[in-house]
């Protein structure tokens, strides 16, 4: 059955705004772990969406994408870190990046749970939303995962391989990051950027499901 639009931003809408918002409360909390207090000082480290909200990354832009049915495309307001603050910088810039994907890891695998919920109360009028809602949130949060984990600053995937380089490389790679979004709305526009995320997002669903036995 086709979904209305009012039912695909009710099913997506709760996905959506936690997978982005979450991701980013991941990294203000594993810079304070590290030794940076810049996001709890200005209040980043929350679970509260509204103090992620970016109005066009969060809401207008994955509203477009999941609409006209392309890879699921968004971002909240950065998390700020300053990373000369951590006690490690170089090392530890490796988890405070990849808290972020780690957090949607973590979602995809509770949007999992939400379908086994609803698998189990067979005849309830709430079963087939949720498990709606929990596919999409699994999708969405696949998408998030891999897509940040693209080598290409300022994602996640860029700042964790900046962390992991040799000096001279790291630096290097770290000169892309002015350019970094310009190279990602590039692989965007000409649809490379579903050819690459597309396959492992897809596997990363496919594990979320196993690992709770649904398929």
């Amino acid at each position: 059955m086709e979904l209305t639009l009012i039912q695909k931003i009710a099913i997506y809408a709760l996905p959506v705004i936690f997978a982005i918002t979450l991701h980013e409360a991941a990294h203000g909390y594993a810079a304070l772990k590290f030794g940076d207090r810049t996001a709890l000082m200005q209040g980043r480290i929350s679970i509260n969406p509204l103090r992620h909200i970016d109005l066009v990354g969060t809401l207008l832009v994955p509203a477009i994408t999941i609409l006209l049915g392309g890879i699921l495309f968004g971002w909240a307001k950065p998390v700020p870190v300053n990373f000369g603050n951590l006690k490690r910088p170089k090392q530890d810039m490796f988890w405070v990046a990849a808290a972020g994907p780690a957090a949607n890891l973590v979602m995809a695998l509770f949007w999992a749970g939400m379908i086994k919920l609803s698998l189990s109360m067979p005849g309830n009028s709430y079963a087939h939303p949720l498990a709606l809602m929990g596919m999409a949130g699994i999708s969405i949060n696949a998408v998030l995962a891999v897509l940040n984990l693209i080598p290409i600053p300022p994602l996640d995937g860029g700042r964790i391989a900046v962390s992991l380089l040799p000096h001279r490389q790291a630096w290097q790679l770290s000169k892309v990051e002015p350019y970094g979004m310009f190279i990602l709305l590039g692989l965007l526009a000409t649809g490379l950027l579903g050819v690459i995320i597309g396959p492992l997002s897809q596997g990363v669903e496919q594990v979320m499901l196993h690992l709770l036995n649904i398929l």
